[in-house]
């Protein structure tokens, strides 16, 4: 990791962001569903956190799981987590029982912060593994666990827990999509890091700012988005508890005067498909941010011709903490991911490990100052995956001769039909130019003869009925638009795709039942 820029000698992330707003202390921080925080109420906040952990005898470096809904309890626990030391892990709210059951045996976490709801699965997970640890409960709590607001009344902390820039402040988990879950480590300076390189440099987010971030604080996307990227510059946070559906986004973003949104591709189409995207024109909205997966042109474009607002679209990663490549405010072209983030490198390499050419395909690998060290507990995932310095990410781009790269999927997702290898991503975009179309999902499946097809699933607009004349159509408007061998050979209408908590496609689920159904008896 370069940490050239890095302070040397005592550093505390917390103490950072807390400190930059000691002169906005009755400043609003957070808003939540419950009322809004200024930044003194945060600063008193952590510190009473970092004392109540103190108090159940944690030791620097101990784990603390944190699985809270989007509020500022979660705030509190994260940052006085790192105030005392302790090493916080955000945990995905939606797993189940038997994922925290793992988790909780992986990371050896010593205590658990869960919102009241949650609380059933970490009881049922602790139960299995006869995990020791203290269960602290944002709400009631059951015997022998600790409510949230009790913790609090173990007076304050005062103090920052000596630590330095390259020591390991948290960790987040990822969500397991590919395999189980894996635990990403990440230094004390990364979090004003990215928020310097990423939210500062490349969005230019400001104090006067009010950000609302779809992805909630548990993701490293809205860990930067809602916690250390406002919080970096004394901007203010909308922090929201429940699933975000098109309407909750709208009427946030309209009612709390929201500037900057923060979404992810499925949010920005549901709104759109829902008829709901010219309420935000005329707005106090001025900078739209999209990750989790590719941005289509066709939803970037009418988005922009619909509310005035273009959509900066970028990829990040749980390694890597933030987004690494992006477009840029001002300097957007859809269908593109963008440029390198200033502070990261890329380059793309074939199944050899030689760099390609300009417009090859090619897997993407990076490396910058908030690169994870290593994944814990899997030295072998750790091995293939960091290569001499550089992460290999896995994500199949290619890049132009202006620089600019797009995405064409995953290594894994790729597909050779007839020979020739078909990028999922290049077919599911040209699908989504289509009118009729709301989402659609390509992957490869067998045929009777054992050859490898492609089948689309598809997600129909409101009001559309698919069935084969679509279908038929469908294969057309491809056909027009790539090579002839690139055009799904079958076409299946779904009510909906399967996806992980980001918002990302689960294609291993659509292979699965792909091969589980006649492709032959599929529309088309």
């Amino acid at each position: 990791m370069d940490m050239r820029t890095a302070p040397v000698g005592h550093y505390n992330a917390a103490e950072d962001l807390i400190g930059r707003n000691h002169a906005r202390g009755d400043k609003v921080a957070f808003i939540d569903a419950r009322g809004s925080y200024t930044f003194g109420d945060v600063s008193v906040g952590a510190a009473k956190t970092a004392a109540g952990l103190g108090s159940l005898g944690l030791a620097p470096g101990d784990r603390v799981a944190i699985c809270a809904v989007d509020s500022i309890e979660f705030v509190f626990s994260f940052l006085g987590a790192i105030k005392a030391g302790l090493v916080p892990i955000g945990l995905n709210t939606l797993f189940k029982a038997k994922d925290y059951e793992y988790i909780l045996a992986d990371s050896g976490a010593k205590a658990a912060i869960v919102s009241e709801p949650i609380a059933p699965h970490f009881r049922e997970a602790g139960k299995q593994i006869e995990w020791t640890g203290a269960l602290i409960v944002i709400g009631t709590p059951h015997a022998n666990e600790i409510g949230f607001s009790t913790l609090l009344l173990h007076g304050t902390r005062a103090d920052y827990h000596p630590s330095s820039a390259g020591d390991i402040a948290f960790w987040l988990y990822s969500s397991g999509s590919t395999g189980r879950p894996k635990g990403a480590p990440h230094r004390h300076y990364s979090l004003v890091q990215t928020a310097q390189l990423f939210g500062q440099d490349t969005l230019g987010i400001r104090e006067s700012d009010v950000v609302y971030s779809g992805a909630k604080l548990f993701f490293a996307y809205g860990l930067g988005n809602a916690l250390s990227f406002p919080m970096a510059v004394g901007a203010t946070a909308i922090l929201f508890p429940d699933r975000v559906t098109p309407a909750i986004a709208v009427d946030v973003v309209t009612k709390h005067g929201v500037t900057v949104f923060c979404g992810a591709p499925t949010l920005y189409g549901g709104i759109l498909a829902a008829g709901l995207a010219n309420q935000i024109h005329g707005s106090r909205l001025r900078l739209c941010l999209s990750a989790g997966e590719g941005l289509p042109s066709s939803i970037g474009e009418a988005w922009a011709a619909t509310t005035g607002l273009e959509v900066v679209d970028g990829i990040g990663s749980t390694e890597m903490l933030h987004i690494y490549i992006s477009n840029k405010p001002g300097d957007v072209v859809y269908g593109t991911t963008g440029k390198p983030v200033p502070g990261y490198e890329v380059r793309l390499i074939d199944e050899d490990g030689r760099e390609v050419a300009a417009g090859e395909f090619g897997e993407l690998c990076v490396r910058g100052p908030t690169m994870t060290p290593f994944y814990w507990n899997q030295p072998e995932k750790t091995a293939s995956t960091f290569v001499d310095g550089w992460m290999r990410t896995g994500d199949k781009f290619v890049c132009d001769t202006d620089g600019r790269y797009t995405h064409r999927g995953r290594v894994d997702d790729m597909l050779k039909v007839s020979g020739n290898w078909v990028s999922p991503t290049e077919v599911e975009s040209t699908l989504l130019t289509h009118d009729d179309v709301l989402e659609a999902a390509v992957v490869g499946v067998n045929d009777s003869a054992g050859l490898l097809k492609s089948i689309a699933f598809i997600v129909c607009k409101p009001g559309v009925v698919g069935g084969d004349e679509l279908a038929a159509r469908l294969k057309e408007h491809a056909k027009m638009r790539l090579a002839p061998y690139k055009y799904p050979r079958f076409i299946q209408f779904v009510a909906e795709l399967p996806k992980t908590a980001t918002g990302k496609v689960q294609r291993h689920i659509l292979r699965d039942r792909a091969s589980s159904m006649s492709v032959e008896n599929a529309q088309g």
